[in-house]
């Protein structure tokens, strides 16, 4: 989206009065933000115009929303957060800057970001607004000092990471999340492991219904094709067909079935093993696919953000046992 720039017109007649009046009626008004569907389309659109200088307004809305409530169900909003700081790196400073003051509790979501921003001195970009976060000081050490990872040295296993890497993908266009994302393609044949099953088969999904929507989607994922090993291109070269086909609802009932399959009768290696203990919240991702088939939103959280699992969903939309 381009700023119109207002022609500004001097006269030593205008009296400071009248030229403050027409300044105010000149400025553009941004439009509330009262819906999460507002700030989904913003996101969806984004790489088409990008307006990085919105990201603040932004993150104070998605914060008034809720949507940083339950840090599992925030990885797409991270994600992109931290992709738009990545990806303006002479903006990065002021971009934080202007996001404050912020609740303690949504500077959990700012201070993650921000080491998944991916800039190369994400660590001093952090420490420039310590002192404007003294609650988060034990988190901050974590990343300063400690074991705390990037979006980089995070292992694609779970839903929330691939929310992270699609909220990535949303705000730079880059090819290499979405490589990561279909890395794990390989798990959507996996026979003893629910999670893995699970994650590989909506990995599969997303990119599909995704790439159905987005040519440059697709053009990485051909271009994926002569990259990655054999047991990534099946499931890849289905992903291809399904997207250009626009038949992604095949992939969504295969997904359910092979792991309606696995939960019922467990694990290849162990069929009669009590297997069951072992599967996490994962799982319920099947409710998520289920509900953005049916563009089901009611439950006040994004099932899909154009088409990336949201951990959110495994919680509230979990089949009935």
């Amino acid at each position: 989206m381009r700023v119109v720039l207002s022609v500004l017109v001097a006269t030593l007649l205008l009296t400071p009065a009248l030229a403050q009046d027409r300044s105010k009626r000149a400025a553009p008004t941004q439009p509330e933000i009262t819906r999460s569907e507002q700030i989904l389309k913003w996101i969806n659109d984004y790489r088409q115009a990008p307006t990085p200088d919105k990201l603040p307004d932004m993150v104070r809305a998605m914060g008034n929303l809720g949507l940083f409530r339950e840090l599992d169900s925030a990885g797409v909003y991270i994600g992109f957060i931290g992709g738009v700081i990545g990806a303006n790196p002479e903006r990065a400073e002021r971009l934080v800057a202007r996001m404050f003051p912020m609740p303690p509790e949504d500077q959990v979501v700012l201070i993650r970001a921000i080491a998944y921003s991916g800039l190369p001195d994400w660590k001093g970009l952090l420490g420039l607004f310590v002192e404007r976060m003294p609650a988060r000081m034990v988190l901050i050490r974590k990343y300063l000092y400690g074991d705390g990872k990037t979006l980089a040295e995070l292992e694609p296993d779970d839903g929330y990471v691939i929310d992270l890497l699609w909220g990535n993908y949303f705000a730079t266009g880059n090819p290499e999340p979405v490589r990561r994302i279909v890395a794990t393609l390989a798990w959507s044949t996996d026979k003893n492991s629910v999670e893995k099953l699970t994650i590989g088969s909506m990995s599969k999904w997303t990119l599909a219904t995704n790439a159905s929507r987005e040519k440059d989607l697709l053009d990485i994922l051909h271009d994926e094709m002569n990259r990655q090993p054999d047991d990534v291109r099946t499931p890849l070269r289905e992903v291809i067909e399904a997207a250009e086909t626009f038949e992604t609802g095949k992939i969504r009932k295969e997904a359910v079935a092979a792991v309606e399959e696995l939960k019922a009768r467990g694990p290849e290696s162990s069929r009669n093993f009590a297997w069951w203990g072992q599967v996490g919240q994962t799982t319920f991702a099947l409710g998520c696919v289920a509900a953005a088939a049916t563009g089901q939103v009611q439950f006040g959280i994004p099932c899909v953000v154009g088409g990336a699992v949201s951990s959110a969903a495994l919680k509230y939309l979990a089949p009935a046992p």
